[in-house]
């Protein structure tokens, strides 16, 4: 992501984050609902994967230096780097050999995870055509993210070969918002795919939570350089376009995946993977001085004591509406709280109230496609977060999770475009590690402690402006 020491500056500034991050990094699932034309026409094509051993050439990524003359060459072994959040997709299938796997595995009774579909949907490659060098114990390798190299392998090292025939092809266009968060979703949040969807019964076993955010996982898995050649080839990133557009991406595919009548019911009960956490997960008390543990949010008109969807991405979505999309802010906000009240009535009239939601969603996506996001509105967006408009809105863990990695995202952004130096980042550091600190432990999490610390933390990035 360029400027220098940026991303060594953010694997710092995570604690028990990143931990958090690269777990389920390597432990996701879930992905793409058949009734989702958008993100559908984004997806990888069905090529045959070929396996890493077809990319691990000394003369194509297998090597040990960076001294390619167009891209980097040691992409294989950024892939593997061990013990680090880069190299999380190699470690995914090898996880599932480990204790805490087996665990899940026995109590869910599925054999061994190994040998799961439940578990390899995501821990290894998802791929309907394997060729004969492809291993499943290598992970999620190249294919997984670049799309099944058949059809585009030999012409992407051709003699003038193009980025566009290469998509042509069958090569997955990263690049692009939209697509990156396509394929990143099927696993880092849910598809209606085998083995790609982490039901509430999968982390009632013991799987770890569910969290994505994606210019932040963008950057801990990223293993090229964004230089002179690559802008030629692809354009430059703009980190911000791709957080914003991957909010409303991740709220699209959770609302697809709740409407379809397979994922969206388990029994008689609703599928509660969809909906918070610590809504239900609180302490009890059954003596004369209970204490209430929950905190009102104003923006889910739902009965006392009902489950609150997760609603993480609508809060983000919100913030950064009122800045980039002010036009389609009020709708988007009617339709969520419309979505919110109609939980409370039936599943017909909430899966109705989902699907006028995405409209939106999609709406805020297409429009934040052609923003440029520059210092100013990056700025905004940040105050808009902690703002008195969004910051009531942070009752829940998993939407302050989700608050504070935006921060950190948002003010790596002006780092990247060079509107902030990275000194000036680095000294305002312990304010952000504050406010990770505010979410290190999700049965510890306190609603207005979290709000005083990331208004802090907003307030001293305001200085910088």
């Amino acid at each position: 992501m360029g400027a220098g020491g940026t991303f060594a500056q953010r694997i710092a500034g995570f604690g028990l984050l990143i931990a958090l991050v690269a777990m389920a990094a390597i432990a996701l699932g879930i992905g793409l609902s058949p009734s989702t034309p958008r993100a559908t026409a984004q997806s990888p094509a069905k090529g045959v994967h070929l396996g890493v051993a077809s990319c691990s050439g000394s003369t194509c990524h297998g090597r040990q230096e960076a001294d390619g003359k167009i891209v980097r060459q040691d992409e294989l072994m950024r892939w593997q780097e061990p013990s680090t959040p880069g190299g999380a997709h190699s470690r995914a299938f090898n996880i599932l050999s480990n204790a805490r796997s087996q665990q899940i595995a026995s109590r869910l009774g599925i054999g061994a995870a190994t040998s799961a579909p439940m578990c390899l949907g995501c821990h290894s490659a998802p791929a309907s055509q394997r060729g004969p060098r492809f291993q499943a114990g290598d992970g999620v390798g190249c294919e997984s993210c670049h799309g099944g190299a058949s059809g585009w392998i030999a012409a992407h090292y051709s003699v003038g070969a193009s980025h566009k025939r290469n998509v042509s092809l069958g090569m997955v266009p990263l690049e692009n918002p939209r697509a990156r968060a396509s394929v990143c979703l099927d696993c880092h949040f849910g598809s209606a795919d085998e083995g790609q969807f982490v039901n509430h019964r999968i982390m009632a076993a013991g799987h770890p939570r569910i969290s994505f955010e994606l210019d932040l996982f963008s950057t801990l898995q990223q293993h090229h350089d964004e230089d002179a050649d690559y802008a030629a080839r692809k354009g430059r990133s703009n980190n911000v376009r791709f957080w914003a557009v991957g909010q409303a991406m991740a709220l699209d595919r959770a609302l697809s995946l709740y409407a379809n009548p397979g994922l969206g019911q388990e029994g008689v009960f609703p599928e509660f993977y969809f909906f918070d956490c610590h809504t239900c997960h609180r302490r009890i008390y059954d003596g004369e001085n209970a204490i209430k543990t929950g905190v009102r949010n104003p923006a889910r008109p739902i009965p006392e004591g009902m489950p609150a969807f997760n609603d993480e991405n609508m809060i983000m979505l919100s913030a950064a509406a009122r800045v980039a999309a002010p036009g389609i802010a009020q709708r988007f906000d009617a339709d969520s709280r419309a979505f919110h009240a109609a939980l409370a009535q039936n599943r017909g009239a909430a899966v109705a109230a989902a699907g006028k939601l995405r409209t939106s969603a999609n709406a805020l996506a297409d429009a934040f496609s052609g923003t440029a996001f520059g210092r100013a509105q990056t700025f905004q967006i940040i105050e808009t977060i902690a703002s008195e408009a969004i910051n009531p809105r942070y009752t829940d863990y998993e939407g302050s999770v989700q608050a504070v990695m935006a921060v950190d995202t948002l003010l790596n952004a002006l780092v990247n475009s060079g509107a902030i130096t990275g000194n000036a980042a680095s000294a305002i550091r312990p304010d952000i590690n504050a406010a990770y600190a505010a979410v290190k432990d999700p049965n510890a999490y306190k609603p207005l402690e979290f709000r005083r610390s990331l208004g802090s933390a907003v307030r001293t990035i305001r200085t910088l402006r």
